[in-house]
């Protein structure tokens, strides 16, 4: 088990379209997902895609709603519905800013799972969030990429402290 180094925003391997795995069952990305699981927890991520950890690879991890670990191989997600909803995104690639994102709502799932079995299913809210922001990883694209309005981009500690400022005088106001 090893923290691997997480690519930072700007490196070229965040913006190329990552390679199909040839067999999820290989020991070497058995030994990767173990070591991205690692260096998520260790970066306290939610989600981690291997071209953060320069592996060109169609793969991510995360921890589902119990605190589960997951991993995604070849991943291929297709939204259930029109409905999106904007959200709150922070990336390990881009350490400190914030953004708001519009995503799919509802979406469904397939691909490998950490065993490299057959895994289908549908996912919604912050799963489906992560799920989303993870794949975009995939294909080279960043979420500020995906990012409608530049003034909802910042770094995380100057937007809390503008929203609690803005909470502090909605109270006032009362």
């Amino acid at each position: 088990m090893a923290i691997l180094k997480i690519a930072r925003m700007g490196h070229p391997v965040l913006l190329r379209e990552a390679d199909l795995v040839a067999d999820a069952t290989a020991p070497e990305i058995r030994r990767l997902i173990v070591d991205m699981l690692e260096t998520m927890d260790d970066a306290s991520g939610i989600g981690l895609a291997a071209p953060q950890v320069h592996v060109p690879l169609r793969l991510f991890v995360w921890r589902g709603p119990g605190g589960e670990p997951a991993a995604l191989v070849n991943p291929v997600l297709t939204p259930m519905g029109e409905e999106t909803e904007p959200g709150w995104e922070g990336c390990l690639s881009i350490p400190g800013l914030r953004g708001q994102v519009t995503r799919w709502k509802r979406l469904r799932f397939e691909g490998l799972d950490i065993n490299g079995d057959p895994v289908a299913g549908e996912t919604e809210g912050l799963m489906a969030r992560v799920m989303q922001h993870e794949t975009d990883h995939l294909d080279g694209i960043l979420y500020p990429m995906r990012m409608e309005d530049l003034s909802r981009f910042g770094f995380t500690e100057e937007l809390s402290r503008a929203a609690a400022a803005a909470a502090a005088q909605k109270e006032t106001q009362s």
